[in-house]
């Protein structure tokens, strides 16, 4: 099988296991609206999981993916299974202990880090400490999180990538669970949802041992913490944590500085944050996690054609996917909201202003998109300096963009700082690798971008005008409301596909080849 069609076979499995538990993340976040709202206690626990959260991001996602990978790929290429072995224990062993230091010292520190991440709370009796109990109880989630991506890691190399991606449905279960069944034990209801997290973390974790088991894989203790590998990973996690997380920096320092802003800030700025992750968890993450082993084994073997073909593959096929659904966003920021999660404590109010943050952040859609492939890229070839320099210019445009904007469009303009932000990162990434690689196939980029562009035009016209034949504003009738935006959504990424067949876009016949080869097998 060619490398493409690895990366567009893997991606298919990452994205139907994604797409479920998204599925379920939806559900979940109707939940909490529905009971919870968008006000203090919401504000609160949001803030409080942005924490744990954002270190998900940064070391579990981010830094330790792009720096494990490419090195154990390596290992596994040069020197065999056995020392692939040893390595994957040792790395358990140590990241075991870091993590554990790390949430024991969160958990201390927690007035601390709340005091300092969202020094708006309090000015709110009863906020700040709310905001404190659920990042203390919350905190342990980073260890559990942390020790699955290493899991992921190894599996993903190993060309196994649906239990990774499936385990997070089980967190989202939890959270539901724990939202309808525990509520009514705790002086502070949404304490539950903070339980629900911590349970999760522990199941998502719990699923992965026996599957590296079955691979030849198990995890057993190994302190041989000096192996050159391990100092490999070491120094290219530290620049990792910067270089792959500016993007969930940026997510943060937008809920810092929603913490000034009016109440309820944070949580529009959160639900418009879930469902822009819809479309990047189920296609961009899976994408990126499908070419990052690729790209990372064909470096590891010197093969550079190989990997420019394949990270051109996985650009094109990032801008195939995230250009139609950046419109479809756009257009459909009301209706979402509108359909999923208004309706109790959520009223229209609250829909129209988490549906101005979701309008700005789908701008970004694309840009975030080859953010996620580009940065790698470096971290394969062993270049630790250059995402780290853009990152530090991508924050600092984030900052100066989100202090200028936060005053004339509130949380809006937070969102839109993020999304001008990682336009800019995206730019500057591609310019550095084109210098230090060459061209990896600009061109067919290009008329990618154009075919799907244009393609997204009668699609997004057809998608506003089906959405027309209802009123969003009112609460309840669901199933009219769901009739109207599925059908609108299903004729406009019909047209959108014979569109793309018409312009004859290489990424729509790879992936009608892939469905009728399914179809056979089946």
């Amino acid at each position: 099988m060619s490398e493409k069609k690895n990366i567009a076979r893997a991606a298919g499995i990452l994205g139907s296991a994604t797409m479920l538990s998204r599925i379920m993340g939806m559900v979940r976040d109707m939940v909490v609206s529905r009971l919870f709202g968008a006000g203090l206690a919401t504000d609160a626990f949001f803030a409080a999981f942005q924490i744990p959260n954002m270190l998900r991001r940064f070391f579990a996602e981010g830094a330790l993916t792009a720096a494990f990978v490419p090195t154990f790929s390596a290992t596994l290429a040069h020197r065999g299974d056995e020392k692939a072995r040893e390595l994957a224990n040792t790395c358990f062993t140590l990241l075991t202990i870091i993590m554990a230091i790390i949430t024991l010292a969160g958990i201390l520190f927690s007035p601390v880090i709340v005091g300092l991440m969202f020094p708006g709370f309090k000015a709110t009796p009863g906020k700040y400490e709310l905001a404190i109990l659920l990042n203390r109880l919350m905190f342990p989630y980073i260890f559990f999180i942390s020790l699955v991506a290493l899991c992921m890691g190894i599996l993903n190399t190993l060309r196994h990538f649906f239990t990774p991606a499936i385990s997070t449905v089980f967190l989202n279960v939890s959270m539901i669970l724990a939202a309808l069944c525990l509520r009514g034990f705790f002086e502070v209801p949404i304490t539950a949802l903070a339980v629900g997290v911590l349970i999760g973390g522990c199941i998502q974790l719990i699923m992965q041992l026996p599957v590296l088991w079955s691979k030849g894989f198990p995890l057993t203790p190994n302190f041989n913490f000096g192996s050159p590998e391990v100092r490999s990973i070491a120094l290219l996690m530290l620049p990792s944590v910067f270089g792959v997380g500016v993007y969930y920096l940026n997510i943060t320092v937008s809920a810092i500085l929603a913490s000034l802003l009016p109440q309820g800030s944070i949580s529009y700025l959160y639900y418009a944050q879930r469902l822009f992750e819809f479309p990047q968890g189920i296609f961009t993450a899976s994408v990126a996690q499908a070419v990052l082993p690729s790209m990372s084994r064909q470096a590891a073997v010197g093969d550079v054609t190989g990997m420019k073909n394949s990270l051109s593959f996985g650009v094109r096929l990032m801008l195939f996917i995230t250009i139609p659904a950046m419109a479809g966003l756009m257009i459909c920021s009301i209706p979402i909201f509108s359909l999923i999660f208004m309706g109790g404590a959520f009223d229209y109010k609250t829909v129209v202003n988490a549906a101005s943050a979701l309008l700005y952040y789908s701008l970004g859609l694309s840009f975030v998109a080859l953010t996620r492939v580009l940065a790698p890229v470096f971290y394969a070839l062993k270049d630790t300096k250059t995402p780290v320099f853009t990152a530090l210019i991508t924050f600092i445009i984030n900052l100066c963009l989100s202090l200028a904007l936060m005053g004339p469009l509130k949380h809006g303009g937070l969102a839109l700082a993020t999304t001008l932000s990682a336009f800019c990162n995206m730019l500057m990434l591609l310019w550095f690798l084109r210098r230090k690689i060459g061209s990896f196939g600009g061109n067919s980029i290009m008329r990618t971008a154009m075919k799907s562009g244009a393609a997204s035009l009668p699609m997004a016209a057809a998608v506003w005008y089906g959405c027309s034949f209802t009123d969003w504003s009112q609460a309840g009738h669901k199933l009219v409301k769901g009739s109207v935006l599925g059908g609108s959504i299903i004729c406009g990424g019909a047209i959108y596909m014979l569109a793309v067949k018409l312009l004859r876009s290489e990424e729509a016949l790879e992936a009608v080849s892939l469905l009728r080869r399914k179809l056979k097998k089946g």
